[in-house]
């Protein structure tokens, strides 16, 4: 199933990529998954951070890349933070018991999702992060939906942001 590409945001800087993050935090529900692909320090974890911020929590969301998956409750829904860049296999996913984070109760955020296609659900939001060249620290940020409910999501998105469809 292709996912429909939704649009695309530029931010200018850390802050603006961390409250991209806070808005999409306003407009998630529970059992949503939001997929995080880019390069090394493109913004995953600075946006995942604006998510927990914008669902209340009290204390930073951090890399989950040596543990593989960090759980945050306190806030209006539990987080499941997800890191797959040191799988070397999807397969190593269903020891996390990943399905009661991707169907459970609360949002989950995949960073390097595209490591692990196979094992994702067939509707979801997936958001790539990119440098913009010449500019150290702007983002281009793409949205692309998979199923009705992500495309409500990522047009719920782009409108808070402020960019026209």
């Amino acid at each position: 199933m292709d996912g429909d590409v939704a649009g695309a945001i530029y931010t200018t800087g850390p802050e603006e990529t961390r409250e991209l993050g806070r808005r999409l935090a306003a407009l998630i529900q529970p059992g949503d998954l939001v997929v995080l692909n880019g390069g090394l320090g493109a913004g995953k974890t600075l946006f995942a951070g604006g998510v927990g911020q914008g669902l209340g929590l009290s204390g930073p969301v951090s890399s989950p890349t040596f543990i593989l998956v960090r759980e945050y409750q306190g806030g209006r829904l539990p987080l499941y933070h997800m890191d797959t860049y040191r799988l070397d296999d999807p397969a190593e996913l269903v020891d996390l018991g990943y399905e009661e984070y991707f169907y459970g109760p609360g949002v989950t955020l995949v960073e390097w999702g595209e490591r692990v296609v196979p094992l994702l659900p067939r509707e979801r939001l997936e958001i790539r992060f990119s440098f913009v060249p010449g500019q150290d620290e702007d983002r281009l940020v793409e949205i692309m939906a998979f199923g009705g409910r992500y495309r409500k999501l990522a047009a719920e998105l782009l409108e808070v942001a402020g960019v026209g469809h």
